[in-house]
């Protein structure tokens, strides 16, 4: 994540702290679909590929603006046997991934809305920050599951963690006393092109790993073209990735939230 947005993150945070004497909090939960695009799904953002859970504690500063901390765990999956394009069967990739999300985020409520201190009961609103993503795609073969970062099937060893750029919309309603439900959608930007393991070239025969056992299992799931044509297409200087520098993930759900006010915040 670069410089300037690092700063603005804390700089957003820092004036919400100077309002603390003000401040609503809530709590919640939230359950629906995850889904991703990248090199297993380079067309569909709104592909739901499994399901995602999480929950946030609310600082709600006035009817316009709060500060969460979220936790999100989600689902993703794909598979290239199940593509309608052609080229993409051939290739025969797959993967799953567990995403565990930690996020601070900033929502701006359209309408004063009644937590902080408004009088609306409803209102549109969006939101952005800044996550943290730990991830570890797998895949199965021959009725084994590997996890696939560890046999760099590009020849690049890279990390399962990675920043990301949170932002979407929803909706709100306040519809008992305290009771809120909720529904939005999201995507993330990770600063990784690694969530379904795919991202450059098949790997060069000269990186290959020397020990036995890694590269035993490194060269069948590199290449699993093989198992549709016969022959495996991979080989040096080969596109196995679509070239985008960054893979996205999207959360959408319904959730429910609690928000604890006072006499005196009223």
């Amino acid at each position: 994540m670069s410089y300037k947005k690092t700063l603005l993150v804390i700089a957003l945070s820092s004036f919400f702290a100077a309002k603390s004497n003000a401040q609503v909090w809530e709590v919640g939960l939230q359950a629906g679909g995850a889904g991703y695009m990248g090199d297993l799904n380079p067309t569909d953002p709104l592909k739901i590929s499994g399901l995602s859970l999480g929950g946030f504690v609310k600082a709600n500063f006035d009817p316009n603006w709060a500060l969460s901390f979220n936790y999100t765990l989600g689902k993703i999956k794909a598979d290239d046997s199940k593509s309608t394009v052609e080229q993409l069967r051939q290739r025969n990739l797959s993967f799953t991934n567990k995403l565990r999300e930690f996020s601070l985020l900033v929502d701006f409520n359209f309408f004063d809305y009644f937590s902080g201190g408004g009088y609306s009961r409803f209102s549109p609103y969006l939101y952005t920050g800044l996550g943290a993503v730990i991830f570890n795609p797998k895949t199965k073969y021959q009725g084994n599951e590997y996890e696939l970062a560890g046999y760099d099937t590009e020849g690049v060893d890279y990390k399962t963690y990675a920043l990301s750029i949170p932002y979407g919309a929803g909706v709100k309603y306040n519809f008992k006393s305290n009771w809120t439900i909720m529904a939005n959608i999201g995507y993330r930007n990770a600063y990784t092109d690694y969530l379904d393991d795919v991202s450059g070239n098949y790997i060069d025969p000269a990186k290959y790993a020397t020990e036995p056992s890694t590269r035993q299992m490194q060269v069948p799931l590199s290449d699993r073209s093989g198992e549709v044509l016969g022959y495996n297409i991979g080989g040096k200087d080969v596109q196995r990735g679509d070239f985008r520098k960054r893979d996205t993930y999207m959360f959408v759900g319904i959730g429910i939230t609690y928000t604890f006010v006072s006499q005196k915040c009223f």
